[in-house]
């Protein structure tokens, strides 16, 4: 019984782990934004709530694969 318990946690612990990190950018989001998130957003760097809105509101003045990016995501 305890044994399908701790199962049962830690299947439920990896599980969300994995759609917390499918929510997330890919490395290639990552690499389209790298320098339009150190040129307008440096101060969101490793806070990504606040990367994600100050990238949205510069979207006008980013590059054209950071813009799709972002827009892709719902900004």
């Amino acid at each position: 019984m305890m044994r399908t318990s701790l199962l049962a946690t830690l299947v439920f612990v990896l599980s969300a782990a994995l759609a917390g990190a499918q929510s997330g950018p890919s490395p290639q989001e990552q690499m389209a934004c790298r320098s339009d998130a150190g040129k307008f957003c440096a101060a969101h760097i490793g806070k990504p709530p606040q990367m994600n809105a100050c990238l949205k509101e510069n979207k006008t003045r980013l590059s054209d694969s950071c813009r799709k990016v972002v827009e892709s995501r719902g900004g």
